[in-house]
């Protein structure tokens, strides 16, 4: 994974509305781009790349306890090839890296994705409407 930069922010809206719309449309949400532009400001962007081959992104913020993946969506043909279940483990090790104790993330309740995260030690600690909150606990050997 690499720094994203505001060239990259047209590819990650995109990216995300593709694969997060019919989310939004199942709970009756509504996608505001303006609002993913606002947050393409505060938050920590990266690339996801194999060589020169961008594969997707992640999206991170973090407070004292926690390392918050915001955002996490690969193109559609690097799904269900173990990219995203390396994304997350280099997620927790940065989340180590930087003393935090967390790892978490919310996941619309009806997202597949939810599996990868319960393999990846992921547990479900709550929810908020039609979202699930998820947490790793990491230690010093993770």
């Amino acid at each position: 994974m690499e720094p994203a930069c505001s060239d990259d922010l047209p590819f990650a809206r995109d990216l995300t509305r593709r694969a997060m719309l019919s989310y939004y449309q199942q709970f009756s949400l509504r996608w505001v781009e303006a609002a993913f532009d606002e947050a393409w400001g505060w938050r920590e962007q990266w690339r996801i790349m194999a060589g020169n081959e961008r594969l997707g992104y992640c999206s991170l913020s973090q407070d004292r306890q926690a390392l918050f993946i915001r955002e996490l969506h690969l193109l559609p043909d690097y799904r269900g090839q173990g990219v995203g279940g390396w994304v997350l483990e280099q997620l927790a090790l940065w989340a180590v890296q930087r003393h935090l104790p967390l790892l978490r993330l919310m996941v619309f309740s009806s997202n597949p994705a939810r599996r990868l995260y319960q393999r990846a030690g992921f547990i479900e600690v709550g929810s908020d409407g039609c979202f699930v909150r998820m947490q790793r606990t990491l230690g010093p050997s993770q």
